[in-house]
């Protein structure tokens, strides 16, 4: 079964500053993904990040998500490239240490964008790296958009592309938040864990949903959620769990779909 996972900004950079990566995170989660593989050597796995306090500080400040004027300064989007490589690099490089054969993709070289939704991208290397026994790593990128100029093109919507391209069983795990709680967690002591989400309860779900805490212009965790209820829903076999960085998670829920971790969000009726 094709896995495509996304560590999520919040979790590798701290989004409250500019630039700051969180190397022990990411280092641990290298870690987790290593062992996963070393138990099920035949677990295909694409990972993506998102561009957290590099990415989406340049994106916000010079407008790049919202799109920028044929005749206007084009600088915000090569700084927002720039930075979100700079993460990138430093994610691979710990994948690298790790001992796995992570290799970086980059969207903005070859993605076309429509309104700020993806609607083309070379694919195909992901392919080839997964034949190669390889780990694809894509990130959160600028793209050129033929309605607004330019565009940014979560991670979410690559690994959604990739899924629907996919024709196999497929799944997606978010590393973010420990999954979706009735209230914000952060300030609320009673918000509870959502341990499910499907057709008959999304509308009230995306009702409470609110945004991320620091700088994100990808739409936060409504954004998140209105976009994987949109691939469930076109994908029915497909599962998406929203699960968060603690040691330990990751591996589990990788090894075993009935891992009792995070939020998983389906279709129809789905164990959780």
């Amino acid at each position: 079964m094709l896995t495509l996972i996304k560590l999520g900004g919040s979790v590798i950079t701290d989004k409250r500053g500019t630039e700051q990566a969180d190397d022990a995170t990411i280092a641990a989660l290298a870690a987790e993904l290593v062992a996963a593989r070393a138990a099920q050597p035949t677990l295909q796995l694409v990972l993506g990040h998102g561009s957290g306090s590099f990415g989406h500080v340049y994106a916000r400040r010079f407008g790049v998500h919202t799109g920028i004027a044929a005749d206007g300064d084009w600088m915000g989007f090569a700084l927002t490239a720039a930075a979100a490589q700079r993460l990138n690099r430093v994610v691979v490089d710990a994948l690298l240490n790790a001992g796995l054969p992570a290799f970086s993709i980059q969207l903005s070289a070859s993605a076309r964008s429509m309104g700020g939704q993806l609607t083309s991208w070379a694919a195909e290397t992901v392919d080839l790296a997964l034949a190669h026994r390889m780990l694809p790593v894509v990130y959160g990128d600028v793209a050129f958009d033929v309605q607004q100029g330019s565009a940014i093109c979560s991670t979410e919507q690559i690994l959604a592309s990739l899924a629907r391209r996919h024709a196999g069983p497929c799944r997606v795990v978010l590393v973010g938040e420990a999954g979706v709680f009735t209230a914000d967690p952060h300030r609320d002591p009673m918000a509870r864990l959502i341990p499910r989400i499907d057709r008959h309860s999304i509308t009230a779900v995306l009702a409470g949903a609110g945004a991320s805490h620091g700088v994100d212009v990808t739409g936060g965790m409504r954004g998140k959620l209105e976009a994987m209820w949109s691939l469930v829903s076109s994908l029915p076999d497909l599962t998406v769990r929203l699960i968060g960085p603690q040691p330990g998670v990751l591996r589990d829920v990788l090894l075993d779909d009935r891992a009792g971790h995070g939020t998983t969000i389906c279709r129809e009726f789905c164990d959780a």
